[in-house]
């Protein structure tokens, strides 16, 4: 899966209509339901705000609204771009100042359309690989050695925790689990302890 890098918005026009889409980035259905919400605040003289959103680790949350167009010419199109680009934690909406002219239902299809694949090409995409957070438990005299180690082979963790002993949490490829447990052991000449924590996501740009 992916997700869009940040949010942006892209403008396109289409015989004197002006569809405007808004992109953000959301962890929850009930934040993109706010930034429908807020694109409605933003722009209270378009005549419509449709909008479509994925949400969940694959995308289990899906959902898209015409917003008073025709069925099926402006929620579906919005959501079938996303789905396209295998996105997920993300929420599209696209403003419509009408501009006097009928598109039709292929028109409207298109322009919609349009406007989100304009929009994610200008904020970009990036690759969400399934990771495990990793966490490393060494004694003092073997952390500064480790970190260094740790970075080296760019694996810089994320956290660091001080107490009795000393605690790295390093995100790490699922599939590379094995292979890292191991390299920390030889690196670590036995002395530290490696437990496999939560399944997180690393986003690798595109």
């Amino acid at each position: 899966m992916r997700t869009i890098r940040q949010a942006g918005s892209a403008e396109l026009v289409e015989k004197k209509s002006r569809f405007l889409c808004a992109l953000e980035r959301v962890e929850s259905e009930e934040q993109a339901r706010e930034f429908v919400a807020r694109c409605r605040r933003e722009h209270p003289d378009a005549r419509h705000h449709c909008y479509a959103y994925l949400v969940g680790d694959d995308a289990e949350i899906q959902k898209s609204n015409d917003d008073g167009e025709p069925a099926g010419t402006a929620g579906m199109p919005i959501l079938r771009v996303l789905r396209h680009n295998e996105l997920t934690n993300t929420v599209a909406v696209v403003v419509r100042y009408f501009g006097g002219v009928l598109l039709g239902s292929g028109g409207l299809i298109r322009a919609y359309g349009s406007a989100v694949s304009e929009a994610l090409e200008r904020v970009g995409l990036a690759r969400r690989d399934p990771a495990r957070l990793v966490s490393i438990r060494v004694d003092h005299s073997t952390a500064g050695r480790l970190d260094n180690e740790l970075r080296s082979a760019g694996r810089e963790p994320t956290d660091t925790r001080y107490g009795q002993s000393v605690e790295f949490d390093v995100p790490v490829p699922e599939p590379e689990t094995g292979a890292f447990e191991r390299w920390i052991t030889e690196t670590a000449g036995g002395n530290a302890s490696v437990t496999l924590g939560e399944r997180i996501f690393v986003e690798v740009a595109e």
